[in-house]
């Protein structure tokens, strides 16, 4: 069983920054691809970012390229998504999860934590 436990989230101005945690409760997590997820208009949730297990390659959504960055301590089973240049539409509670989805990782989501983004 593995439980993922995000922090980090807050409320900014736009232009602000951000950054997030997720813990993993399993040492699985070193050999996992891991994602930053957050809900979007049509889909459950959309991957927003993810890094390979050794952190040597990595995923950004057109719409975080260039403002998001993520990264992985093992040592730690923790991912972390700094953001910065944050924009309103960055709006959303953020998940973290394995990448790709499988069906029993379903199981696994945590509370997520919330960015909101003023103008």
């Amino acid at each position: 069983q593995v439980q993922f436990v995000e922090s980090g989230g807050g409320s900014v101005q736009a232009g602000g920054s951000l950054r997030l945690s997720c813990a993993a409760s399993s040492n699985a997590f070193s050999m996992s691809r891991i994602g930053w997820y957050r809900p979007a208009p049509g889909k459950q949730r959309e991957l927003v970012a993810s890094i390979s297990p050794v952190g040597n390659t990595n995923y950004y959504a057109n719409s975080v390229k260039g403002r998001f960055t993520i990264s992985r301590d093992n040592a730690k089973n923790t991912a972390y998504l700094q953001m910065n240049s944050l924009k309103p539409e960055d709006t959303a509670v953020y998940y973290c999860n394995i990448d790709p989805l499988l069906i029993s990782s379903y199981k696994w989501w945590g509370q997520g934590t919330q960015v909101t983004v003023s103008s």
